[in-house]
């Protein structure tokens, strides 16, 4: 039993900020929201977006109407891009300042949030760059509101302090994330109907996301119960319903518990923290910002599992159950768990290498010196449940190529 493997002598936190509305219809509460934000006198926002989801989700057009209506005057930035680059999260500061932004609503799936969460910053610290935030040369103590409008179900920046942002400006090749309390989203809307035209591979992509969250939530050195609880039900879930929303991207059902999978998974590595499977793929997709960030996961999982599994046994037997049946919790099964997962991926339609994508042994030296680099990654290597040597980051990725 993993509740045996719990150190109850250890004092956990556990959060939890967020109002997270859940739910078919779920944008309507953009109104109440509105009128609130007026209500409060902020009467300018920021809308940060990528470049059609916002409209093509159905969720535009609720908002536009509830800002207009509460007549509070907006500027759209829609050129966030799959894993955002600090210069454009510069411009859309710009944009926010020009106009005296009191609040910002991010619409979107990871990358427009967690853009959001990094202008609501920004604009209170005109005299700083974006890359400044992520490579940690200063502090905030202040942040705009957020409000988080949900567009996939995966992410988890809907319902968390998180927030990655790429710097890539000089040479410099770094995927960094903060966490602040402030960058908490005052409100987060998840509805499911948002999510109905997402595309397969993004369903997919996002829903593995979610499970990656969980496996190193529930797996760190500093988690608790309250994560391993909800990691149990984050993978029951996906394993359910993911293959209902690949064969029918209109399944509501489907799209409700995989989103709410996605905010559940998003708090328990709010409290648990991440490890390996992040510390490793951030670097893939700082060399290659075109690749998916749950492609990415998926391809490192396995070898991550493989590795890991002997400290966490019980833990892990317990929560990969639904997608690798049979696992006892014996320390030896590492390898037996790895395979499952991969089984798993290839029954989604993940039939990838890192080789596939054009990594290669020459690589490696490369990617261990960013994952042991690049601001805040080594906060997470820290958290893994085995000492994250140099030669233990090398060993997955080489055994993912």
């Amino acid at each position: 039993m993993w509740k045996k493997t719990m150190p109850i002598r250890e004092v956990r936190e556990i959060r939890g900020k967020t109002s997270v509305f859940l739910g078919t219809g779920a944008i309507e509460k953009i109104f109440d929201i509105a009128k609130e934000l007026k209500e409060k006198s902020i009467d300018k926002v920021a809308i940060v977006t990528g470049k059609s989801s916002y409209k093509r989700s159905g969720a535009w057009e609720p908002i536009e109407k509830a800002l207009k209506e509460n007549n509070i005057e907006y500027i759209l930035y829609n050129g966030i891009t799959p894993n955002p680059q600090s210069g454009h999260v510069d411009e859309a500061t710009k944009k926010a300042i020009d106009l005296g932004a009191k609040a910002v609503i991010g619409i979107g799936g990871g990358s427009p949030i967690d853009a959001a969460k990094s202008v609501a910053i920004m604009t209170l610290y005109p005299e700083y760059t974006t890359a400044d935030l992520y490579e940690y040369k200063f502090t905030p103590k202040k942040a705009l509101p957020v409000i988080a409008i949900n567009t996939t179900h995966g992410t988890g920046t809907e319902a968390d302090r998180f927030a990655v942002v790429s710097v890539l400006e000089e040479g410099k090749e770094y995927k960094p994330a903060i966490a602040y309390d402030l960058s908490y989203p005052m409100y987060s809307i998840n509805d499911p109907k948002l999510m109905l035209s997402l595309p397969q591979k993004q369903t997919v992509f996002t829903s593995v996301d979610a499970v990656n969250h969980v496996v190193e939530a529930c797996t760190t050195n500093v988690s608790s119960p309250y994560c391993v609880l909800l990691a149990k039900e984050t993978v029951d879930l996906v394993s359910e319903y993911l293959p209902r929303a690949i064969e029918n991207g209109k399944d509501l059902e489907a799209r409700y518990y995989l989103v709410y999978a996605s905010s559940i998974a998003g708090i328990a590595f709010d409290n648990g923290m991440l490890h390996l499977t992040h510390a490793l793929e951030h670097p893939l997709s700082a060399i290659k910002p075109d690749l998916a960030h749950g492609l990415g996961l998926a391809l490192l999982l396995p070898a991550v599992v493989k590795n890991i599994y002997k400290a966490r046994a019980a833990v892990l037997a317990e929560v990969l159950a639904p997608i690798v049946p049979g696992l006892k919790g014996d320390e030896d099964e590492g390898e037996k768990a790895g395979d499952g997962i991969r089984k798993w991926l290839k029954s989604l339609g993940i039939n990838e290498t890192l080789s596939d994508l054009g990594f290669k042994e020459e690589n490696i030296e490369r990617l261990v010196e960013l994952a042991f680099n690049t601001p805040s990654l080594g906060l997470l290597l820290n958290c893994s449940p085995i000492e994250a040597t140099k030669e233990v980051v090398a060993k997955i990725y080489r055994e993912s190529l």
